[in-house]
């Protein structure tokens, strides 16, 4: 079973925090290419779906571990029913068993299944990594089981031991709204989020156009504080690391130009800002 290293709480310590970035957009260079750039950027490590093929994979855990870089693998939980997505997941967590990684990402279950089916899938889920001593923390994501805060408050009221990835953005564009009148359901997913996608979502999009522009100030303002909240419950428990991956996104969440389908922003540019910002804004998390 996977066991959470925690700090003595005596004393100061410095928490970790290690700044990942998705290669999800990243199809321009070979992959070792994009790692080596990756590590001489500045980042900690990488967040990547698993590949199928059994070299491919020896490859990239042999160029990980050569260049340096943490792995957060991220698995989508194919199948319309419970047994397909379990049968999916169970493949897919045991080839990642060789690949030295931090954690599994998880998107499973479906905005539009029964509760009682979400919340079997995600149990099954729970039980084949602790089997496997894999940790697997559960995504807030559009179209899965926890695609809102009502479904994902009854989903802890029943698995109140879940832990989760924090893309607080999809909920900003399910809810029409930065989430102002929903604090005791943001509290509580806060107090349970050990990983955190940096993504900047609106009341209209799950990503908006340009976080380094004023136009965004405010909704940039409000996931900091939500993030700054996680970082601090996780300081605050004597967690060792907590690790942040920037995941803006290729078109279509970054919009294009009519007719010329050009993005109207640079997606590395602003994956990199948003590292170096959070490594400013976060800095005194991680002094004793």
């Amino acid at each position: 079973m996977w066991h959470e290293y925690r700090r003595p709480s005596e004393g100061p310590y410095e928490m970790k925090i290690k700044y990942l970035c998705t290669m999800w957009g990243m199809e321009q260079l070979a992959l070792e290419d994009n790692l080596n750039l990756i590590k001489d950027t500045g980042f900690d490590g990488v967040e990547i779906q698993i590949p199928c093929n059994s070299a491919e994979r020896n490859r990239l855990g042999a160029l990980l571990n050569g260049i340096g870089l943490d792995l957060v693998v991220q698995v989508r939980a194919e199948g319309s029913t419970v047994d397909e997505q379990v049968d999916f997941l169970e493949k897919k967590l045991s080839s990642a068993l060789g690949l030295n990684l931090l954690l599994a990402n998880v998107h499973c279950g479906k905005d539009y299944w029964p509760l009682a089916e979400n919340i079997k899938v995600i149990s099954i889920a729970q039980r084949l990594a602790s089997e496997l001593g894999i940790k697997v923390l559960h995504e807030t994501h559009r179209a899965r089981a926890t695609f809102c805060t009502t479904s994902t408050m009854a989903i802890i009221d029943a698995l109140p031991e879940i832990r989760f990835t924090a893309d607080f953005s999809h909920w900003c564009c399910v809810h029409n709204s930065l989430l102002q009148d929903q604090q005791d359901s943001m509290n509580r997913v806060i107090e349970r989020s050990d990983y955190i996608h940096v993504r900047v979502g609106s009341a209209t999009s799950p990503q908006i156009t340009d976080p380094r522009v004023d136009e965004w100030r405010e909704a940039v303002e409000a996931h900091v504080r939500w993030w700054e909240g996680i970082a601090e419950h996780r300081k605050n428990n004597n967690a060792e690391f907590l690790p942040i991956c920037s995941e803006f996104g290729p078109p279509e969440y970054m919009v294009t130009l009519p007719s010329t389908g050009k993005p109207i922003a640079d997606q590395w540019d602003i994956n990199c800002y948003m590292k170096d910002m959070l490594k400013e804004r976060l800095g005194y998390l991680t002094e004793d």
